[in-house]
């Protein structure tokens, strides 16, 4: 099972990983998480720049190559192994982070990135995403002392929001949508109803 959580910056996202991954291990399964972009040397290095606020006004061609070249790292030396080896996968997001926030708010173009991200995963994709929807309003991002990505303002947080629950529209199949809203216990059961059946 590779599944991954998505959503704008606060909205609780690392709490449900840890919670589902919990729930797994108690029901007998090998957990996986990993977050991006990270969980690898490289990938670590380059998430450091990426979230460094000293790294300046990145442009997004910049910022897609560099989350693409760890997101190859993480599925080429982490997802794919562990997934072969039968554990279950968590990402602490994945390839629709890069297409909203590059492709979608950054203006690259969601095609564009869905083929830059199909090189660097070779076809890999969570059999589900989570959308854990919440106003940037009531997260905590857009803060000043947050990252790079963090401390661009509510709007900017907006604009991604917007561009996921775009995205949750088109692509259907992939995305189940999760209220945010909720209380953490309320959110990580809208997330075990969403498992598939045969999952424990």
């Amino acid at each position: 099972m590779f599944v991954a959580f998505e959503g704008v910056d606060g909205a609780g996202k690392s709490t449900q990983v840890r919670l589902l991954g919990e729930h797994l291990e108690r029901n007998g399964r090998e957990v996986v998480i990993c977050r991006e972009p990270g969980g690898t040397s490289l990938g670590e290095e380059l998430r450091k720049i990426l979230l460094d606020p000293g790294s300046g006004d990145l442009q997004p061609e910049v910022e897609v190559l560099l989350f693409m070249a760890a997101r190859a790292q993480l599925c080429n030396k982490v997802i794919r192994p562990e997934l072969e080896s039968g554990k279950a996968v968590i990402s602490d997001r994945f390839l629709w982070s890069s297409v909203v926030y590059q492709g979608v708010v950054g203006g690259l173009g969601v095609e564009e990135v869905l083929s830059i991200g199909r090189v660097a995963t070779r076809g890999l994709l969570p059999e589900l995403t989570f959308l854990v929807d919440l106003d940037p309003a009531a997260s905590h991002s857009g803060l000043d002392d947050g990252d790079r990505m963090e401390s661009r303002g509510i709007e900017f947080q907006r604009r991604v929001r917007d561009g996921f629950l775009a995205l949750a529209e088109e692509f259907k199949d992939s995305f189940i949508l999760i209220d945010g809203g909720a209380s953490i216990e309320q959110v990580h059961q809208q997330v075990l109803d969403a498992l598939p059946q045969e999952q424990p």
